[in-house]
Order: structure tokens, then sequence, then C-alpha cells
């Protein structure tokens, strides 16, 4: 968009809008985290506030944007004149699927091999310096580009040691990232490195609504007209982050405010001390937006309430959001304090006390735990409707699981699983570059241009090096996988021990691949029908919730079950066609629903085989009288048995290894 959307022309979304500020205001804040579902405003808020920075003096020519009062003297681009220039702030964008080398730069190897000329290219961190730096969907880049951003986000420094160039040049930027929860979440170590986080939803005010649509069909027929419209607006809010910086360096952070942010950091065990000095930046910022010297209680407040959410989560199954109650009483405990805080100061501009998270639910909301009869398949039940369904039993504890590796070299997605093909890792060959050279092979390099040197007619020490010499590195490093659970909730399987275990295992492997970047699909059969209860994600306070409530009873369709499984397959091959996938199969292999139930079981199992898809069974069959179906049924899909006994932390992942080997060598068989 040429004209950017007016960032005063958003309609609601106050914390977004108040985080972004306060970042404007101070960006040693550290950034902020937007979280929220699509369609509300996030980019569209972000895209805005550049334009309310206000214009930066340049030093002339320099790439790395210096600032002619205190230029850098490490500067890459070497001392610089005094002649400088103004030009607005930029807001730099990160793609999802950018390089290493894009976002830190990198030494110019065509350049350097051919000219012998070493210079260095600079990337996306040096270009947002002094300006904005947006990553949008941040959950979905890749670790260790997230670690990048953020350590030079912290130092207001990026340092780059690679390809025999070292160069140390100025990053100091305002860091904005937005996600979607339902895509995946950042592990905790990444969310405690962004400064604010806030939860945005689109407003359920059907005026609200109403005025937001006006305002985009406005924009939209005339978006020069409707900025000018906001343009006294736009100029008082530029005017008021312009104050607020003057102001901030004579903002006073008493004792009793420092207090008060140590008290309620230890009260929510956050932990470390990253938390304490954030909500002392932003408290700070608060009350230099507000015109004031002093920072005041209601800064506290509004400052935990941006600042904690995102730190208190022990794992990905704990809801994000603060007890305000708790926050309040902490706060009412340590108001006393020498130098006034804690009364009646009203900020006739600052927030008005909302905009918090809501408070977190004790855990997901499973059923009653005491033990019920079975549903029995074969005995017909009393209900007429919903016969044999009981409610939903409570997942066992997750615990931490041994890792699960598909065999062979991959080329999926980047993730911490199994081996794979990919950007980053052990060096392992050369190739020929695809496109841009990214990862040089030097030795490859050279020993392609060899032979031609007379050829050339090389003269001197000099090697004569062309395009076509040039040799990408192959690396090796890991990949995330799909691990589709096909879970039997049929009345044979109502026990709640069992489907207690088979809850906690999936919660489990779910957990685990959060951590690893994998993906976790579930799939239920039970009644006359099979479900996909979980699609494939990553996104494990969706998977907490829906596998909590998977209720149990009635005959059992095996064949739609493992076809239903198919299906997800296929469309996830559509999707992401290099991500591998193994299935689980949990039941006691008994099939009930539908015509021929056993051998249209039979057929479904065997596209699994026909596929080379690595599967497991595991045997949910209990009592004295073993009909062993479930191994019959592992012999259909290629894979191996086991029984619910070996359902356990400490066995199921080594199992599921030792199947994907099995597999792996039937197939090359």
């Amino acid at each position: 968009m040429t004209t950017p959307f007016p960032f005063t022309a958003v309609v609601g979304q106050d914390d977004l809008r108040l985080a972004l500020l306060l970042n404007a205001v101070s960006p040693a804040i550290g950034g902020v985290l937007v979280r929220g579902e699509k369609g509300t405003a996030k980019s569209t808020a972000v895209r805005a506030l550049s334009v309310l920075l206000p214009a930066l003096e340049v030093v002339a020519g320099c790439r790395f944007s210096c600032d002619p009062a205190s230029p850098d003297p490490g500067c890459p681009d070497g001392p610089h004149e005094h002649a400088f220039e103004t030009r607005p702030a930029r807001m730099v964008e990160l793609p999802v699927g950018a390089s290493e080398d894009r976002l830190v730069g990198s030494l110019d190897i065509e350049r350097a091999l051919a000219e012998g000329v070493k210079t260095f290219e600079p990337g996306l961190l040096a270009q947002a310096h002094r300006g904005i730096l947006y990553v949008d969907e941040v959950n979905l880049l890749h670790d260790h580009l997230v670690d990048l951003l953020l350590d030079a986000a912290a130092m207001g420094a990026s340092y780059v040691e690679r390809e025999g160039v070292s160069v140390r040049h100025a990053a100091r930027f305002l860091l904005v990232g937005t996600m979607n929860p339902e895509e995946g979440e950042l592990r905790p170590q990444l969310l405690d490195r962004f400064g604010l986080t806030v939860e945005v939803a689109a407003s359920r005010e059907p005026d609200q609504r109403v005025e937001v649509v006006r305002r985009r069909l406005a924009y939209d027929d005339d978006p020069a007209g409707f900025a000018e419209r906001w343009a006294d607006e736009e100029s008082a809010v530029r005017e008021r982050i312009v104050a607020a910086r003057k102001l901030l360096p004579s903002v006073r952070l008493g004792d009793g405010a420092l207090r008060q942010i140590a008290a309620t950091c230890a009260a929510f065990e956050v932990d470390g001390m990253r938390a304490d000095i954030v909500m002392a930046r932003t408290a700070t910022a608060l009350a230099a937006w507000a015109g004031r010297t002093d920072v005041l209680a209601e800064d506290v407040r509004q400052a935990a309430l941006l600042a904690l959410p995102h730190r208190r989560r022990r794992n990905p199954f704990d809801a994000p959001g603060l007890d305000e109650s708790k926050l309040d009483e902490t706060l009412e405990e340590f108001s006393g304090s020498d130098d006034g805080e804690g009364g009646e100061h009203p900020d006739p501009d600052g927030p008005d006390g909302g905009g918090g998270q809501p408070a977190p639910d004790d855990g997901p909301q499973g059923g009653d735990t005491a033990a019920r009869p079975e549903a029995g398949e074969d005995g017909e039940p009393q209900a007429s409707s919903g016969a044999g369904e009981q409610s939903a039993a409570r997942a066992s504890e997750p615990f931490r699981t041994k890792v699960l590796s598909v065999p062979g070299l991959g080329e999926g997605a980047a993730g911490r699983r199994s081996r794979a093909r990919t950007e980053h890792g052990r060096t392992t060959g050369a190739r020929r570059p695809r496109g841009a050279l990214t990862k040089l092979h030097l030795a490859a390099t050279v020993l392609a241009a060899a032979p031609h040197q007379r050829a050339r007619g090389r003269s001197g020490r000099g090697l004569v090096v062309r395009r076509d010499d040039l040799r990408q590195a192959t690396r090796e490093g890991r990949e995330g996988n799909l691990v589709l659970f096909v879970v039997d909730a049929s009345g044979s399987m109502a026990a709640r021990q069992r489907m207690s275990a088979v809850k906690g295992a999936v919660l489990s492997l779910l957990l685990d691949a959060y951590q690893r970047r994998d993906k976790v699909g579930l799939v239920t059969f039970r009644g006359a029908a099979a479900d996909v209860a979980l699609p494939p994600t990553s996104s494990v306070d969706a998977a907490a919730v829906r596998l909590e409530s998977l209720p149990t009873g009635g005959r059992t369709p095996l064949a739609a079950g493992l076809l239903k499984a198919h299906d997800v397959l296929r469309v996830e091959r559509l999707r992401d066609p290099a991500r591998r996938a193994l299935v689980v199969v949990v039941t006691d292999g008994r099939a009930t629903g539908g015509p021929e139930p056993v051998a249209l079981a039979g057929r479904a199992a065997r596209l699994f085989a026909a596929e080379g898809v690595a599967s497991v069974v595991v045997d949910c069959e209990s009592g004295p009288v073993r009909l062993g179906l479930a191994g019959q049924l592992a012999g259909e899909l290629g894979g191996t048995a086991v029984t619910l006994d070996e359902l356990r932390a400490d066995s199921i992942a080594g199992l599921v290894r030792n199947v994907q080997g099995t597999s792996t060598s039937r197939r090359a068989a």
C-alpha cells in the first residue's frame, strides 16, 4: 500500500495501539508480540505506526543509517563525512522464508572470488536500524532466525562472523511480531525475549464492526483522501511521541514503584529478571506518554498487564493471561510508598484499566474423573440416542517422551527431529546453486575452477573464477514430521484408565512436537463414523481442549477410521509434500461397524502398507481371552503391534522408532 491506513483510524484494539506507541517512545522496552485471530488489524496497525515515527537525520550515503550527531566509529562503511540527509523511518518486513544471510548480511562471495574485493552486503537488521522490524507469522519463523533477531534487538547491534568477514554494526529497532496461536506457539524461551505481548480479537459489538467496515471501504475507495481526513489526528499523535521521547529521561521511577514491580513479578513466579526490567521501562514510558515525570501505581498495573502474560506460561498447556484480582491485591499490599504512589491520579489520556488478559483456567476442562461402567458394544445399550456414550475422561499427566525419528533423509520443513537436507547444519557435500548462492562450498568451487585456468588465460597467482564454477554447500540438519494418531473411541475402549493413558500419550507427544517443530494430528472413530478430532497442527492449546473433550462409546468402525486417516495424510501431502508421517493406531483391533467390517478394515490398512507409511498398532485388548486382532491389523498395515501395557512414557517412543526401522527394512526388502 503506497498510502498506509491511518493509525488513528484503527477501530478499537486499544491495548495493541498502546503497546506499539510505548515502544515508539522507548524502543528499549524490547518490542511487541501481537497474538490473535486473523483479520484483527494486526498488520494494519504495525504498518500505520511507521508513518507516525519522526523523520531521521542520517549520514548521507551510509548504508547503515548512522546518526550524524554520533556516527558509529565502527560502521562497516568506514569514516563518515559530516553531510547528512533526512528521510522517513523505515519499516522492514522479515519474510517467514528468509535465510540467515538475508537477515544478518554476508560477504559478497561472487565479488570476493571474481574481483578479490572483500565487501559486506548488509542484511535486514541493518536496514531496520532506527526504524521498525516487522515479522508477520513470527511463530512460523525458524527458531535460529528468531534467536538472531532477538539477540540483535536486545544488544542494539548485530555481530556477523562468517565466511572470513567480521562485522559489527548498530541495529536498534522497534521489533514487532504478529502470530495466530492456532498455527502454533513460540517456545517459552523466545516468548520471554519479547518485551510486551497483546492479545487481540475481533469485536463482538455490531456497531463497532459496522464502523470497521465503513472505514475500510472508505479507505479502499480513496486511500489518499481518507488519510487526509485523519491528518490532524495523525499529526497530534506524532507530536505526542516526540514530546514523550524528550520527557522520558526526566521520568522518575521511585523506590515504591520498584517494590511494586518486584512484588508483582515474584507473586506471579516469573522466571529471571527480564520481566522486572521490562516492567520498569514500560511503566516509565507510560508516565512519559501521559506527560508525567513520576511513575504511579496505575502505570505499574498497566505495565504488568502488557509485560507478564506471556512470561507466566510454564509449558504450552498453560493459558496466557493474568489473574487481575491477584495483581490488584499485590499492588495494594505494596501501595504504601515513600513517594506517594498508589493515590488517585487518573490519567486522562492513558488506558482505562481495561485490556487485561482473561484469568487463566485451572486446566483443561475434562469430564468427571469418577470411574463408570464400560459401555459394551455387543450388549444393547439402554439409551436410544448416543447409546453407550460416556463423558470424556481426563488425560493423564503429560510426560517427557523419547525422540521419535523417521528413518532415511528427508527434505521437509525445518525442525528438530529427523535427519534432513536443510539450509543449516553440518556440510555433507556440494552442488550447483539453483538460485542465488547463499552457502559457498569453497573447496568444491576451487576444484571446479582449477582445470580451466590455462584456457582462461590465467597469469599471476590469482584464481580466475566464473559463475559456473560456484558451488553451493549441501547441509544436513533436522526436519519436523507429522505424527498422526488414530484412536478407537468405541465402547470397548471406554475404560477410563485406557482413554486417560491414550490421551496422556497424545498430549505428551504433542508437547514434544511443539518443542521440535512437528505436527501432530488425531483421528477418532466410534459409533458409525470417524472424525478428525485434531487436524494436523502445532497448536498445543487447541490440542489440549479437543483431546480432553473426546467422548467414548458405540460400535467400532475401524475401516472408517483408517480411511479418514488416509484422507488426512493425502491432504497433508498436497499441502506439504516433503513432510513425512508416522501413523499410530490405538485400538483393540475389533471391527464391528458397517458392512463386512473386517474385510473393509483389511483393505483400508493395506493402503498404508502400499504407500510405505510407517505405522504402529497399540493393542488395547484386555481380558483372559485375547483374539489377537490388533496383531492382524498391524500385519495389514506393514507395521508392528504392541500391548496396551507398553503405552508408557519410556517405551512408546522407542517402540515407534523400532517400528519405523522395521517398516523401512520391509520396504527396502
